[in-house]
């Protein structure tokens, strides 16, 4: 079972580290990485793999968000699934 997080917001130190040791602290794995700074602006978006999640998803999702608003970005956690239907023709 997999989840696209994704994560937008002013360029800064150690925001991939923040995001990947979340991850591990609750059991995801990263899959896939890509991540680009655009003059000043992070952009990433990460596969991982929540078979091994050690908290409900929802649960997850929302310490997704509220790390990202520690950090003053956008993060947002979505199960893979309802992620291909949204960007389904």
């Amino acid at each position: 079972m997999n989840a696209i997080i994704t994560v937008v917001g002013k360029d800064g130190k150690g925001i991939i580290a923040s995001v990947s040791a979340r991850c591990a602290e609750v059991g995801a794995n990263i899959v896939e990485i890509s991540q680009t700074v655009l003059k000043d602006y992070f952009a990433m978006i990460m596969l991982i793999d929540i078979s091994e999640l050690n908290m409900p998803f929802t649960d997850f999702v929302d310490d997704m968000r509220r790390l990202g608003e520690s950090r003053d970005l956008d993060i947002r956690a979505m199960h893979e699934d309802i992620f291909n239907s949204m960007h389904k023709i």
